[in-house]
């Protein structure tokens, strides 16, 4: 099969859809398919062209045998409403044009969001006769109305009907979470959906295979609790609980590391510092192969969400890295994260979203249960190798894919 994977995002950019994709195309690849990418000029989160990639419209690469096709894109660090629209429609018209004169390929998998990309999927699958795998990490424009991101109804009502339009015109809906499949499915009568979920390569996070100095070089105690917060420091995360958590923990020996980027990172570091807090640290991303590393020298992971009823279908990325390295969650996430990670795998504790009261209790309790600490990692890097495993995943999206294929 030739397959066309398009998305915004991609490395050297680091992130969630960024590492998932790449990892899924390697793969795909490494099954004998000819896989190509088409994205922007990395630029994300700095949202500034990365160096090297400057001043271009287009340019080919290889990342590790990957054939890579890139466009312009506008960046910019304004936040406001207009820069936002410029950075995604400017992709969605040069990548349209590189498309155009690209080879045809029998499927082009579009990731969204952004949800305006899937203007540049339709119509290449159509003028190219390529078959549409539209792949929904996040239902948009639902998300970014719950959020209270876009409160305007006239583009609610636009951004609703060209993802009706979208869904009717992909040959199959790929939802990252069993959640976002069901929606789909329950809103858009007959469409082929299927649930290709996020995971991990569980050879790669190793917890046997990692050199355990990270704690060390960056300043932290063996005998401190390091509680580890790694990802997007946005809107959805709901991050204020774990400052708040931590002015409740102040008197013991845990510590909140936060590591990452994001449009909430300023503000957060603000509050940190008017609330006096000596336990929580602010920590720059890194590339995606320090990233294990780090993960190696926590003892516990901490993923929050807001208190969203739309988030109850969610399942954050950031889980799966952390129990394939044997380090137990703390979960304020309610629905299928809640059900799969803490009810079925018992790798951690739960707590209710944005309740910093459940969650120092929470950690108070690990504290207190060292071996449990222990037990409940063992348990988490079990079922992810079971249910999580990339290579898994691939085997059985490339067998999906051929039934059409024949």
């Amino acid at each position: 099969m030739r397959i066309l994977i398009l998305s915004q995002y991609f490395p050297p950019e680091t992130g969630a859809p960024q590492n998932r994709l790449f990892e899924l195309a390697i793969r795909l690849k490494s099954r004998g398919h000819e896989v190509f990418v088409l994205t922007a000029m990395p630029n994300y989160p700095s949202m500034k062209v990365f160096e090297g990639y400057r001043g271009k419209l287009f340019l080919r690469e290889k990342l590790e045998g990957l054939e890579v096709m890139r466009s312009a894109i506008y960046a910019s660090k304004n936040s406001g409403l207009f820069h936002r629209l410029l950075n995604y429609f400017s992709f969605v018209f040069t990548s349209f044009f590189v498309g155009l004169f690209a080879k045809r390929f029998d499927f082009i998998m579009c990731e969204s969001p952004p949800l305006f990309l899937g203007w540049t999927a339709v119509l290449l699958s159509k003028l190219k006769r390529m078959r549409l795998i539209f792949n929904v990490s996040d239902l948009w424009p639902e998300s970014a109305e719950k959020l209270g991101l876009v409160s305007n109804k006239i583009a609610l009502g636009m951004s609703y009907t060209l993802e009706a339009w979208i869904y009717r015109n992909s040959f199959i809906i790929t939802g990252q979470t069993q959640g976002i499949v069901k929606d789909i499915s329950s809103r858009f009568k007959g469409r082929r959906t299927y649930w290709l979920p996020n995971g991990v390569d569980t050879k790669r996070y190793d917890p046997q295979s990692i050199r355990l100095d990270w704690r060390k070089s960056a300043g932290f105690s063996q005998d401190q609790f390091l509680l580890l917060y790694a990802g997007i420091l946005g809107h959805a995360q709901g991050l204020t609980v774990l400052l708040e958590a931590a002015k409740k923990l102040g008197e013991t020996n845990v510590q909140f590391v936060l590591l990452g980027e994001g449009p909430e990172k300023e503000e957060l570091k603000y509050r940190a510092q008017w609330m006096e807090l000596k336990n929580v640290h602010f920590l720059p991303g890194v590339p995606r192969d320090k990233m294990k590393e780090i993960v190696a020298g926590v003892d516990a992971a901490v993923v929050p969400l807001r208190k969203l009823d739309l988030f109850k279908g969610a399942i954050p990325s950031k889980i799966f890295e952390n129990l394939a390295m044997e380090k137990p969650i703390f979960l304020g996430v309610e629905g299928e994260a809640k059900e799969l990670f803490i009810d079925q795998a018992n790798a951690g504790w739960f707590f209710e979203p944005e309740n910093a009261d459940a969650l120092a209790s929470a950690v108070q309790n690990a504290l207190k249960d060292p071996a449990r600490v222990a037990q409940c990692g063992q348990n988490g890097r079990r079922f992810v190798i079971e249910h999580f495993d990339r290579d898994t995943i691939v085997e059985r999206f490339d067998d999906y894919l051929n039934k059409f294929d024949q």
